[in-house]
């Protein structure tokens, strides 16, 4: 996302220009469509391409798809960048599934989040806010609201300095709020 380009409404494939409609819970009803394993990879594709570009003239194709997802929807987590000593950048090492959020397990969560944080009602946003917005907004909710107070949770690890009465309340916390990790994104 770069503040000085404007939010995607199209997008060029092969010469040809789409329209997409990437609302926030258009692309929760692809995310849907992609954790749904009685569909095979391209009838998922086809699907959700349904979903994003409408009626419009296309071949509905997995490159196509991906492109799409690859492109227009990802969520990436990026790594920050680690030096030695000697200022030479470190190895990139592979990373776990040590996700703190779940767009659908956490729904309730961050819907009260933008509620407290932005006065925002999810619900009527639907169909306007763009999916680019609702990360940003997820990403920069403030420390006081639920969501981020689970993900402090879940994120959790103990230290030497805490109390046992502390670290005995966090595993507690932990499991309380724990991912369905069997579930996927």
């Amino acid at each position: 996302m770069r503040l000085n380009d404007p939010l995607v409404t199209s997008f060029v494939y092969e010469g040809k220009e789409y329209r997409i409609d990437l609302a926030f819970d258009n692309v929760l009803d692809v995310f849907d469509v992609l954790s749904d394993d009685a569909l095979r990879d391209y009838e998922k594709a086809e699907i959700s391409l349904a979903l994003l570009l409408g009626e419009q003239d296309y071949v509905p194709s997995v490159e196509l798809w991906n492109h799409i997802y690859k492109n227009l929807i990802e969520i990436k987590r990026k790594q920050p960048i680690e030096y030695d000593l000697k200022g030479n950048p470190m190895p990139v090492q592979e990373e776990d599934d040590d996700r703190v959020i779940d767009l659908e397990q956490d729904a309730e969560y961050i819907y009260a989040s933008f509620r407290q944080a932005y006065g925002m009602n999810l619900y009527e946003q639907q169909g306007k806010l763009h999916w680019h917005e609702f990360k940003a907004l997820l990403n920069g909710l403030s420390s006081d609201t639920i969501m981020q107070r689970i993900i402090q949770i879940r994120m959790w690890k103990p230290s030497k300095h805490e109390s046992g009465e502390y670290k005995e309340n966090m595993r507690k916390l932990q499991k309380i709020y724990a991912l369905d990790l069997d579930k996927e994104e």
